[in-house]
């Protein structure tokens, strides 16, 4: 059974709010890729939907968008997701995860791509402020 780290973007406010999911709630995201929209009841955000921007397996590879599968690949890069160049013309071979949320990721990066009638905060701001209390 997958388990997975969702870490969803508010683009609005500038914030960033991290849920555990898990059971049928990780499976609406298992054989989804980058760029594909998700129910936001799947992290708490009903009425809303979440696209996926990406994500890390349990290593930390990054999932790389124009790799398709959820494998792991050796590629070779000038730039881009999983290596950040420091002099001009320096390529490197790197191992990533493909586009797919498979049964190895353990982190997903989305977005907020459609707004609901509450406000993100109401539906999960609260639970940041327990767990702040629970330290």
């Amino acid at each position: 059974m997958a388990d997975f780290t969702v870490v969803v973007a508010d683009p609005e406010e500038g914030a960033a709010h991290q849920r555990a999911v898990d059971g049928q709630d990780a499976n609406r995201f298992i054989g989804r890729s980058i760029g594909e929209e998700v129910d936001g009841s799947a992290v708490g955000l009903d009425g809303y939907t979440v696209e996926i921007t990406g994500g890390s397996d349990t290593a930390g590879r990054p999932m790389r968008e124009d790799v398709a599968g959820p494998a792991l690949t050796s590629i070779l890069v000038d730039g881009g997701t999983g290596f950040k160049p420091t002099r001009e013309g320096e390529r490197k071979r790197i191992t990533v995860r493909g586009r797919e949320v498979g049964e190895e990721t353990r982190q997903i990066n989305a977005s907020i791509a459609d707004r609901g009638d509450q406000a993100v905060a109401d539906l999960l701001g609260d639970d940041d402020a327990d767990d702040a209390d629970d330290e």
